[in-house]
């Protein structure tokens, strides 16, 4: 995360940030996010079976690709100093792209497209992520997400 101070929020509009990591999406985390889900949707737990779909294998749930985001924001945002916590505003639309094989690596970027400040409610940050497998040039999944800092 980089901290710039909060009237230089909106210089970093339309700069894109990349996660520097990959981070994999392997079955056993797509099996403990069933679990702490209660979606067992054969295609995201049952090998066998998805191995005969026109996927050809089980894929990861979208709204676990979703819950990674705040993973990724650490690596990504650029944060006001002085902030005292993030919170989680909502999302203005999500869509996923193209199903995510167990097995893949992905990472993030982000692009801040508005700041608004909220006076003494804090600042309201509007972002574009994107989600990326290691072996596609598109994203994945891509989300306008909104976030609220609010200050000590």
């Amino acid at each position: 995360m980089k901290v710039v101070e909060r009237q230089a929020l909106a210089d970093w509009i339309g700069h894109r940030v990349d996660s520097q990591e990959w981070w994999p999406i392997d079955q056993a985390r797509i099996n403990a996010f069933a679990d702490a889900t209660l979606d067992y949707q054969f295609i995201h737990v049952d090998l066998e079976r998805a191995r005969h779909t026109p996927l050809g294998s089980t894929i990861a749930h979208g709204f676990l690709l979703l819950s990674l985001l705040s993973h990724f924001a650490q690596q990504c945002f650029v944060t006001p100093r002085g902030g005292s916590s993030c919170l989680n505003y909502g999302l203005n639309r999500v869509r996923f792209i193209h199903p995510v094989p167990a097995g893949t690596d992905v990472r993030a970027s982000t692009t801040l497209l508005e700041v608004t400040d909220r006076g003494e409610g804090g600042t309201l940050m509007r972002w574009e992520v994107a989600m990326y497998a290691r072996d596609r040039e598109r994203p994945v999944m891509v989300a306008e997400w909104l976030c609220l800092w609010l200050y000590e």
